[in-house]
């Protein structure tokens, strides 16, 4: 028996723990946001990941409770569509355990009391399934279907056996040896990749291949789907382009970062959640270094080249500016950002580094990425100080060149951030994250100024963008109303042409009102 559709409790854990030793829930399972990392352990196929310390239970939409292996089993293989992820879940009494469909049927296997052909059965009619309802058919079904069962039954068996395997291409009407023997080839080449997630240091082209091949079947059999943007992940932070594609589009998380690191546990439940906007830019930036990699090793060279042209690798500066010194000396996350770059590089250029024999590819694009990114941190430190510290403009400049020297705080910002929306999107998120309590004790002396200093920028790219004139038709018709208004104005003579003015004269000024970017 199972019980419906039970909606979420608020304490899904001690809820799940007074179901019963015996329950066992079926939830559908979101796919997790992205961690503000790029070097995550590789992903466990076939599992959610839901039961880890600090998973995200909002990721949850509870499908049903079940009793028993035996009935989970069976629900788990009616309900799974190959398209969402069904994961089988139970209390523990250190908090979730979450189990795979091929660990149930290996315990139901070993278990006398269980009807092993009932078993087989729905083994094979799943099996069926999954290659009846992939999008490629033919052969290719067969394929999917052999991916399929390998990260979901592979407790049980790397591909199906012969007594489930003989009845699904019975129902297929496909019994031949040529099937059978790709069904147990792929089963044995999808576990070979699952091997070598395990490795800690591959080479570029290893991880290229394996992406070749699991991003064919992803499409098919979403468990993959993980593993291949792992896969993705671990080939674009060998590829210095896409390192430095990434070191420019990247928000800076450095406050977010260090309280993780501070705190000692980067999943503790009093630590700030990531701010929605910063978040949002890191999911952009990832899935455009993703883009930029797919492309390049995809045999798209022009589109990954377009990428790359649009989105300029700033230079390594030689000196701080004083807007950015300034900037700097008075935040407290910017001499951190500055502070972890720096510890960064000299681990990274250590000759006793890890990687520094074993994986030359790895340590080239990490290079790459670090000088991108101090080009990058000057940008945003010397736009913020801008904003922060406005200097006045020098004394001997010419006045005509002191609108320029003015306009240079929007264009840096523009240069740091893209547009003043996202430089804008990102100064909220700092002080959204900056308000959040309780405040880590690391940072409590400080973040009092670090707020009342973002919000101080913030007000002051809002004035500076507020201070440009709207030049669009119903600001240029109500001007010219309000001037028509005026009493003097239809008093006004109409000034008169000189009458010395030659047809010389004439002819060169009209060149040079329609000389490009000459505006009188």
């Amino acid at each position: 028996m199972s019980e419906q559709r039970t909606p979420l409790p608020d304490d899904f854990r001690s809820w799940l723990a007074e179901r019963g030793e015996d329950a066992y829930v079926l939830a559908w399972v979101a796919r997790a946001s992205q961690p503000a990392a790029w070097t995550e352990e590789a992903p466990r196929v076939g599992e959610s990941g839901i039961a880890r310390a600090g998973a995200d239970l909002a990721r949850i939409t509870l499908q049903e409770v079940t009793r028993g292996r035996q009935e989970t089993l069976r629900r788990w293989l009616q309900l799974d569509d190959g398209v969402r992820h069904l994961a089988i879940i139970t209390g523990d009494p250190g908090g979730l355990r979450e189990h795979t469909p091929g660990e149930l049927a290996a315990q139901l296997m070993r278990d006398p009391a269980s009807d092993e052909a009932r078993l087989t059965d729905l083994l094979a009619s799943w099996f069926y399934r999954r290659n009846a309802e992939a999008v490629q058919g033919l052969e290719l079904g067969w394929i999917a279907a052999a991916a399929a069962w390998t990260c979901h039954m592979r407790a049980l068996a790397s591909y199906p056996p012969p007594s489930a395997l003989t009845l699904s291409l019975e129902r297929a009407g496909e019994q031949d040896e040529f099937t059978e023997d790709l069904v147990a080839g792929t089963g044995l080449k999808i576990i070979e990749l699952l091997d070598r997630l395990e490795r800690a240091y591959r080479p570029r082209a290893e991880l290229i291949e394996d992406w070749h091949a699991v991003e064919s079947l992803s499409a098919d059999v979403p468990a993959l789907n993980d593993m291949a943007d792992w896969l993705l992940d671990q080939i674009s932070l060998r590829d210095a382009p896409a390192q430095q594609l990434r070191a420019v589009l990247e928000p800076d998380l450095t406050d977010y970062l260090r309280d993780r690191r501070a705190n000692g546990h980067p999943l503790g439940a009093a630590l700030p959640a990531l701010d929605a906007p910063r978040a949002a830019q890191f999911a952009e930036a990832r899935e455009t270094v993703r883009a930029y990699t797919a492309a390049a090793y995809a045999g798209r060279e022009q589109e990954a080249q377009q990428l790359q042209d649009a989105f300029p690798i700033p230079a390594r500066p030689l000196s701080t500016s004083g807007p950015a010194a300034a900037w700097r000396q008075n935040s407290a996350t910017a001499q951190d950002a500055v502070e972890d770059l720096t510890a960064q590089r000299a681990a990274a250029m250590a000759e006793d580094g890890t990687d520094y024999f074993a994986d030359p590819e790895l340590l080239h694009a990490e290079a790459s990425y670090l000088a991108a990114r101090e080009g990058q941190l000057h940008l945003m430190h010397d736009a913020l100080g801008r904003l922060a510290f406005p200097a006045p403009a020098p004394r001997d400049l010419p006045e005509a060149l002191a609108p320029v020297a003015a306009a240079q705080t929007q264009r840096r910002v523009i240069e740091a951030f893209g547009t003043v929306e996202r430089a804008t999107q990102a100064l909220d998120g700092q002080i959204h994250y900056q308000l959040q309590q309780p405040v880590p004790a690391h940072r409590r002396t400080v973040t009092g100024a670090e707020t009342d200093l973002l919000t101080r920028t913030r007000a002051a790219l809002e004035h500076s963008t507020a201070a440009e004139v709207p030049f669009d038709e119903e600001h240029i018709l109500a001007r010219l109303q309000q001037a028509m208004a005026r009493p003097d104005a239809a008093a006004a003579p109409i000034p008169a042409a000189p009458a010395t003015q030659d047809e010389s004269h004439t002819r060169a000024l009209e060149a040079d009102l329609g000389t490009p970017g000459v505006h009188r």
